[in-house]
């Protein structure tokens, strides 16, 4: 038999692995500890914090989807990005991230490197030049958002790992954006992949969790232990309610994006919008990267409003249909605004430096129907323009 598609893996991992009463779908396995078969033998679960079931079906769905060799599911995304830099980083070891990275993640890493457990430079992955000099200093990780976190810029991940092996560093890309259903980091030389399964990947908005996904055995096994040491892994219910999640992957990345599609149609004919963050635009500057790494564009978009800061606030309270909330890729529509939400922890230099404006408003575009969304932007439009005459 060939090898499954990433649909049929999505579905089929699990089903029918319970031998006790031949349930289809797994059973969530609550306990918290495990018998010892006999006296001096370890088994394959002992505690929960080490192993359990559930997590472990999960793991193995994440990372056949991503063509990996292991992964750990972690209690949620940030954990898993402290999970990987406590793994693989000294006090005297450099991390590079990206200039304009998500908000918790760029304070993840800069509160760690103040405290003197690593060091951290944050970097404009797109300007070469800099590049060039963040690599010279010899990083033992990088990390890569593409697409980014708010602004969707896009980085060519073939090109960066392939200077990073030249200077010995390790590579993860944050794939949160688009999952594997549109992009695959490893394929592409990448040495982790990393993802808040908060988002697209469990998609219903009611459990938090990430992942560490690595194509090296031996970096599974160096993750699993020091989730393990941290106790930084996930728990039964959650792995269970996110493996459900994953089965209708596929289908939910098809809506997403073909709604996201037909609303940013619609953005750019409002005189209210300012520049438009898409990927899937001509005159995006990672255009041409995007059609070449990815199968899709994702359904994440953002754009500057182009009216005052009241105008803005007015639109976004008089939407109906778009919860203004933190958080994406659920199958409800969201609205966001990325300087006094999800990167309000940055500060306003850092803000400036990243390009995040007080007037940018990231949607993350649900499964309602795209006609009825529209007609909510475009009453909410409607009233912001009244407000300025």
């Amino acid at each position: 038999m060939s090898a499954r598609k990433p649909a049929t893996i999505a579905v089929r991992t699990g089903i029918e692995s319970d031998s006790q009463h031949h349930a289809v779908v797994p059973p969530i396995y609550l306990s918290t500890n495990y018998g010892f078969p006999a006296f001096g033998d370890v088994p394959q679960y002992d505690y929960t914090r080490s192993g359990n079931p559930n997590r472990g079906l999960l793991e193995t769905a994440l990372y056949e989807l991503e063509s990996g060799k292991g992964a750990v599911v972690t209690n949620c995304g940030t954990s898993a990005l402290n999970l990987w830099v406590s793994a693989f980083l000294s006090p005297d070891d450099l991390i590079v991230a990206p200039h304009d990275c998500y908000g918790g993640t760029y304070r993840l890493f800069n509160t760690r490197a103040q405290k003197g457990d690593f060091k951290v430079l944050f970097v404009d992955q797109s300007d070469q030049q800099a590049l060039d000099a963040a690599l010279a200093q010899k990083p033992k990780l990088i990390l890569i958002e593409t697409p980014s976190n708010p602004l969707v810029r896009v980085i060519d991940i073939a090109k960066l790992c392939n200077q990073a092996k030249q200077v010995g560093a390790l590579v993860a890309v944050d794939n949160t954006f688009l999952t594997p259903v549109f992009q695959k980091p490893l394929d592409l030389g990448a040495d982790f992949v990393i993802h808040s399964t908060t988002k697209f990947i469990n998609g219903h908005s009611d459990v938090i969790g990430g992942v560490v996904i690595t194509k090296s055995e031996q970096h599974a096994e160096d993750l699993a232990w020091w989730g393990n040491c941290i106790g930084a892994t996930g728990t039964p219910f959650d792995s269970y309610m996110t493996l459900r999640g994953i089965r209708t992957l596929q289908a939910r990345m098809r809506v997403h994006e073909e709604s996201a599609n037909t609303i940013l149609q619609y953005l750019q004919s409002q005189p209210l919008v300012g520049q438009l963050y898409h990927p899937s635009l001509p005159e995006h500057p990672g255009h041409e990267i995007a059609k070449k790494q990815q199968s899709g564009f994702g359904s994440m978009l953002s754009f500057e409003f182009g009216g005052s800061y009241e105008q803005l606030k007015h639109f976004v309270g008089e939407l109906k249909l778009f919860s203004l909330a933190e958080s994406l890729g659920g199958v409800e529509s969201l609205i966001c605004h990325p300087a006094s939400m999800t990167h309000r922890a940055m500060g306003e230099e850092a803000l400036e430096e990243a390009g995040v404006s007080h007037q940018l408003l990231r949607l993350s575009v649900g499964l309602e129907d795209a006609q009825d969304l529209i007609e909510d932007l475009n009453q909410a439009f409607d009233k912001a323009n009244g407000l300025a005459k």
